[in-house]
């Protein structure tokens, strides 16, 4: 019976087998957590780990500071200009009161706005505006206050070169130099942890840095910043004078391609860079391009005689036609007169491809190199694409399309003796610690012609300046070679629009050691739309105003050389009883010439030699005769440039103090001045006292 009262009971019905199989469960399932722990603490540690900083911690990119674009002298044009925003958690201000007297010392916040920020029951306030470094070192040390670094591109002279320049849009360089040498500027970024909340928000001031980034490099222009201001004025001011659409100029060193300054604008003021990706049909100014040929190749002299008739030329059905009739004339005088019948005829003594091989080798239809994006190589068809007409209309300066830079090139190429240099826009490219990483030097591309060509060529684009179209790009001081040229221009359908023209001019002084290239284009001028009216004066304001600049990069020493041979030239003329012409006025600088100063031709008396007559019996006399004296124009509140075109045109000498605007003049306003007398400038900020 025993055994049968515990038939019913399994194993499992026995109390101590219940409690050992309970312990054994338990024993399993620890060693079973203990083992995942194991596992997850030292097999899936890592990975838990690092989501749970994806979670709570994010890393991001510290900006490196962009390198610095600066001018030849080593003035910034372009830096980055570091600010900081600041946060401020009112609940950690451990004194309110005192926080809100620091925000109103150091930040400049109103009492008002101090006490909101400091009472506020937000848990994080963000000030608006962006504040200097120093705002950063001096609430560094208040508890509840959170600074985060911007950085942002600045360009320290305003609107003077924003096309050259280009941009800075999201971090990445977009147009101009910025474009051009972005891998060079952007630098290194580095790296910092954000610590992020339950909703991954970034908590402020909660992040530290990883890795420090490393600044950009720096790019070394050949530009002038002086003469950069000089040039942006002159063709502003021609510009609003003339109603034109827009313009160009150029200025260059010839001897090395150097860019010193170049400008492109229209009627409102905005930048680009036509002068490098809007070619045009130049018109006469080429024509100095074609008698080089001519010369080079012996076809021509410029003394020989060309019989223009009545200024009409019936060719292949087409009417070439001269603004004015000049009859039978030499070359050189011919193309002072800039004759298109002239030159038409002269053009059929060359060959299809000696003709295209000429323009050619000055670089017209190729790019230039110049270290820009975008630059337009213009249009130079091959002589197998010309129609009967195409040779004709080369000859004055149509079917081709060149930018103004190829223009200003082709010049410098005639001012440097015949050698064709290629344009630098960029003399050095500098690493983060400023060491030199590359030199771009000067290259010549190819000698076109002869010095001799080029010689004698610039002696007749003297006489164009002196005696023909161009002569409102004389200056009083130097000689001047230059070529004016007006050419149609086409309206939206490429057509040629009615009463549309192109105004150019180009020159190059001094003429007997040229310095400086300069070429002037205006788009569209309306009144009197002649390259010799509009453009001329521009490149002569533009010339002025650099021999009147305090610093600039002429060669003052040459100069006065030239200034000093020029003068003894004239004393042997006038003791031989030569015809002199208008006598030169003083150079604009008292340091170029400092004996001897000629009267200017306005200020000569009548039938002396300055007022065009023959010298007097006594020759000295067209030097030490009285001159006229005028007040001094009344200048104040006007651009210190403005005021120094405006002096320099009465021959006297102009000594400036300061930038910006006219705030005295000494002597004062309405004083007789003479030539040579000299009349300081004060500018400065409007509203300043001087």
């Amino acid at each position: 019976m025993r055994s049968s009262s515990h038939a019913g009971l399994g194993p499992t019905g026995s109390p101590v087998l219940r409690r050992r199989a309970l312990l054994a469960i338990w024993l399993l399932a620890g060693v079973f957590l203990l083992w995942k722990s194991a596992e997850v603490q030292l097999v899936q540690g890592a990975d838990w780990r690092a989501e749970a900083n994806r979670q709570h911690r994010a890393q991001g990119e510290v900006a490196a500071a962009r390198g610095t674009i600066l001018d030849r002298a080593g003035a910034p044009l372009a830096l980055s200009h570091e600010t900081f925003r600041i946060g401020i958690a009112p609940h950690e201000l451990s004194d309110r009161a005192n926080a809100a007297q620091v925000f109103m010392e150091i930040l400049g916040l109103s009492e008002a706005d101090a006490r909101r920020v400091t009472q506020s029951e937000r848990r994080w306030v963000q000030l608006p505006e962006r504040y200097p470094p120093a705002a950063r070192e001096a609430l560094s040390q208040v508890r509840g206050v959170y600074v985060e670094r911007e950085l942002r591109r600045f360009h320290p002279h305003g609107e003077l070169a924003p096309g050259i320049l280009g941009a800075v849009i999201d971090g990445a360089g977009a147009g101009g130099l910025e474009q051009q040498y972005d891998d060079l500027l952007q630098g290194t970024p580095g790296s910092r942890m954000v610590a992020r909340d339950s909703e991954g928000r970034p908590i402020p001031g909660e992040s530290w840095l990883l890795q420090a980034p490393r600044s950009g490099g720096a790019v070394v222009t050949t530009l002038d910043r002086d003469l950069q201001e000089i040039a942006r004025e002159a063709l502003m001011d021609a510009i609003r004078e003339t109603g034109a659409r827009g313009g160009d100029l150029v200025v260059v060193d010839p001897s090395t391609g150097d860019l010193l300054a170049l400008v492109s604008l229209d009627a409102e003021g905005r930048a680009s860079l036509s002068a490098i990706n809007s070619p045009y049909e130049p018109g006469s100014t080429l024509k100095p391009f074609l008698v080089a040929s001519l010369l080079e190749l012996g076809r021509l002299s410029l003394a020989d005689s060309v019989d223009t008739g009545d200024g009409l030329l019936r060719q292949n059905g087409r009417t070439i036609r001269d603004v004015s009739r000049i009859g039978h004339v030499t070359y050189g005088e011919a193309l002072s007169a800039s004759s298109n019948v002239a030159f038409v005829q002269a053009a059929e003594s060359l060959t299809e491809a000696e003709q295209y091989e000429g323009l050619r080798d000055f670089g017209f239809g190729v790019a230039t190199g110049i270290q820009l994006p975008g630059e337009a190589s213009g249009r130079l068809r091959a002589p197998r694409e010309w129609s009967r007409l195409s040779r004709a209309s080369l000859a004055m300066g149509y079917e081709i399309a060149a930018t103004p830079l190829q223009m200003a090139m082709g010049y410098a190429a005639l001012a440097n003796g015949g050698v064709l240099m290629e344009p630098r826009i960029v003399r050095e490219l500098r690493g983060p610690d400023g060491s030199s990483v590359e030199t771009l030097e000067p290259r010549a591309v190819r000698r076109v012609v002869s010095e001799g060509t080029a010689a004698t060529l610039t002696s007749a684009l003297v006489d164009a300046v002196d005696e023909g179209t161009g002569s409102r790009a004389r200056l009083s001081s130097f000689s001047v070679a230059g070529k004016s040229g007006t050419s149609r221009a086409p309206g939206p359908d490429g057509r040629y629009e009615v009463g549309a023209y192109y105004a150019s001019f180009a020159g190059y002084f001094p003429a007997e050691a040229p310095q400086l290239v300069v070429f002037v284009k205006l788009d569209r001028p309306q009144g009197e739309y002649y390259g010799g009216a509009t453009a001329a004066p521009v490149t002569r304001a533009t010339m002025e105003a650099v021999l009147a600049a305090r610093t600039s990069p002429l060669d003052r020493h040459a100069l006065a050389a030239i200034a000093r041979a020029q003068a003894t030239h004239r004393e042997e003329m006038a003791v031989e009883g030569e015809d002199l012409g208008p006598a030169p006025a003083p150079p604009s600088t008292a340091h170029l010439v400092a004996h001897n100063p000629v009267p200017s031709a306005s200020s000569a008396p009548s039938g002396s030699a300055g007022a065009g007559g023959r010298a007097p019996s006594d020759p000295r006399d067209s030097r030490t005769g009285p001159a006229l004296a005028t007040g001094v124009p009344a200048l104040m509140g006007q651009p210190a440039r403005t005021a120094l075109r405006r002096l320099h045109g009465l021959g006297v000498v102009v000594e400036l103090e300061g930038r910006g605007r006219v705030l005295a003049l000494d002597p004062p306003p309405g004083t007789p001045v003479m030539p040579g007398d000299t009349v300081r400038v004060t500018a400065g900020p409007p509203g300043v006292e001087p």
